[in-house]
């Protein structure tokens, strides 16, 4: 039978030791699957949504749930750590990359709290089992947040929470410990539709649905091919990612840095970025500057394929001569990025 008193206990020490790693928010949810996400999911994935991303349907199976990855588990641990910008993240730069990839990669900072939380976890009971979690699993971290009450599932389909905003990496713990668990978080978007209204793509066909395959981020990070031309203008100069429907979220006001993890800091180079700059990198330089950034993942010739699209659309002439050396670049993606934007750039007014 399990002991309230000793869980109840163990509950409060663990959330004041997930704030003592650095997480903003902390919850607890059932692990049991819940049928109207597997049908969401579903009904997301049946309507092509995902785009090229074809591991979300090749696991969808174990996506749906936490017992249908893990059955022995019994409770989750959602877990947000804040990442709150110091400036407008909606600020006009001549390159603009998302707040989130502005630091070093969330995906190391938020695993080596999830693991020293987890750690702690085994002092306190060697009988537990469990399984840490940060954006590279099937694991739905945002219906999960929202489950174990530190946020809501907002209409642009990230989680929001009502101190940090839309400004949170989310992380979970499994385990087979019988936790109690928080009150579901109720949605508090109301009437507003900012978020829908501020997509530069109309990426969002109704609230709390998004299609992919027109959102700015899946566009720059996810796809490997040449950018659909009905979208290369909107991109704006965004080289990496979109913060809009995030930033124009009301809840931000209460956002503050201070509870931002010191490790997750931008750094100063890639708040404004030099395009001219970013559009001579060759694969050994772009690995030298993104060492420890998440945009490292998506490689060189993707990142200067973004950044050709925001040299298009940036009207200075004076990147012209860079943009012509790209005309001949050995990938083809590269190349024609390059020949669109010069194209671009020397149109006659």
């Amino acid at each position: 039978m399990v002991n309230r008193q000793e869980t109840a206990s163990l509950e409060d020490a663990l959330k004041a030791k997930a704030r003592e790693l650095g997480f903003a928010a902390v919850g607890i949810a059932p692990a049991a699957d819940n049928p109207e996400q597997a049908e969401r999911l579903h009904a997301w994935l049946n309507a092509g949504f995902h785009g090229d991303m074809g591991w979300m349907q090749d696991r969808a199976d174990v996506r749906q749930g936490p017992q249908s990855m893990w059955p022995e588990a019994r409770s989750v641990i959602a877990l947000g750590m804040s990442y709150a910008p110091d400036v407008d993240p909606l600020a006009d730069h001549e390159a603009k990359i998302s707040v989130y990839a502005q630091g070093r990669d969330y995906h190391d900072v938020v695993k080596k709290a999830l693991k020293a939380l987890a750690r702690w976890m085994v002092e306190q009971r060697p009988d537990v089992q469990l399984k840490v979690f940060v954006d590279t699993a099937p694991v739905m971290e945002k219906p999960l947040g929202e489950a174990a009450g530190i946020g809501w599932q907002g209409k642009h389909t990230n989680l929001v929470s009502r101190d940090h905003g839309s400004w949170l990496f989310l992380g979970a713990i499994y385990t087979t410990l019988e936790l109690a668990p928080d009150a579901p978080h109720r949605d508090n978007c109301g009437s507003c539709r900012a978020c829908q209204d501020a997509c530069p793509t109309d990426a969002f066909p109704e609230p709390y649905r998004l299609d992919a395959r027109r959102c700015i981020s899946y566009l720059t990070i996810e796809h490997k091919g040449p950018i659909p031309n009905e979208f290369r203008e909107a991109i704006g100069t965004r080289i990496y990612g979109c913060d809009d429907c995030l930033a124009v979220c009301p809840w931000n006001k209460f956002a503050q840095t201070a509870a931002r993890h010191a490790k997750l800091a931008p750094r100063e180079d890639l708040i404004a970025p030099d395009l001219a700059a970013l559009l001579a990198l060759d694969d050994a330089a772009f690995r030298a500057k993104f060492s420890g950034s998440p945009i490292k993942r998506v490689g060189r010739n993707r990142f200067v394929r973004n950044c050709l699209i925001a040299a298009g659309n940036s009207a200075n002439a004076a990147l012209v001569p860079q943009v012509k050396t790209l005309v001949e670049d050995a990938d083809l993606v590269v190349a024609e990025a390059a020949e669109w934007a010069l194209a671009r750039l020397t149109a006659s007014p």
